[in-house]
């Protein structure tokens, strides 16, 4: 399976899906729309047991661009800071994202490089994270003068604790991937060059088993999941939404795009 932006092989048990928008690998509805659709074919092939999810470039992936042209353009609304058309397009978006999230068997991360702000909720959707020294972890909404999303004030607290979601929000610092591992945001953490490699070896360990138990004991591990991220993306979705139209999300993607400092004023 081979779509404009990803390209999916199955080697044994194992899928591998390697999104294709490099350098950054920028997401949007149609990204989302495609990973999703890809495990849903996945999950539908009794022969594979797990899931790799990599993607080309130097990012895994780095959010949303709220700053491309391209993006501009096909949504002019948004270009306008229209709070409906915003609700409309971030909404579909994360109810293809909960579509990640119901998927039935084991997904690892390949994180070979940045994942940012929503790019960081793709990477908490999988089970595991196999990263790297050079990888960095942002949730950096508030530094955009956002509010997080794609389920993050549920996935990311529960993975590495109340406290350490806060700081990761509060300060939309960027975590490495040593420190990823030490909080317990990433699983193992080898060379910049074994991070696929391991990946794939994780995910086939895991399709040693057998699978009928594989995704009973998953489904048991994960058996709410989907419905509260469903949930939790409602209210993030109506606090981006509301923010968006603010003048400091304007500067703080300005602010992004320039590589300063952002000057926020409250309004």
């Amino acid at each position: 399976m081979t779509t404009k932006d990803i390209a999916v092989e199955v080697t044994g048990h194992v899928a591998l899906i390697e999104i294709r928008r490099p350098p950054l690998n920028f997401f949007d509805i149609a990204l989302i729309q495609q990973i999703a659709d890809a495990l849903d074919a996945i999950d539908a092939d009794p022969e594979i047991r797990a899931t790799v999810l990599a993607a080309q470039g130097k990012a895994f992936c780095a959010g949303a661009n709220f700053g491309d042209p391209a993006r501009q353009e096909a949504d002019p609304q948004a270009a306008k800071g229209d709070p409906a058309d915003s609700l409309g397009q971030i909404g579909h978006l994360y109810i293809e994202a909960v579509r990640i999230f119901r998927a039935k068997k084991p997904i690892v991360a390949a994180i070979h490089g940045a994942a940012i702000g929503g790019g960081l909720g793709l990477a908490v959707s999988a089970d595991f994270r196999v990263t790297c020294p050079e990888a960095r972890f942002s949730a950096n909404f508030t530094k955009l003068g956002f509010h997080p999303g794609f389920g993050l004030t549920v996935t990311l607290p529960e993975l590495i604790g109340r406290n350490n979601a806060e700081l990761m929000f509060y300060t939309s610092r960027r975590v490495t991937g040593e420190d990823a591992v030490k909080m317990g945001l990433a699983n193992e953490l080898v060379p910049l060059n074994e991070v696929r490699s391991a990946a794939l070896k994780l995910a086939r360990e895991i399709a040693e088993c057998a699978p009928l138990g594989l995704l009973s004991t998953r489904a048991t591990m994960r058996a709410t999941l989907a419905d509260r991220v469903m949930e939790a993306t409602r209210h993030e979705l109506a606090e981006q939404t509301r923010l968006r139209s603010t003048e400091d999300f304007k500067e703080g993607v300005k602010a992004t795009e320039e590589r300063r400092i952002a000057h926020f004023k409250g309004r």
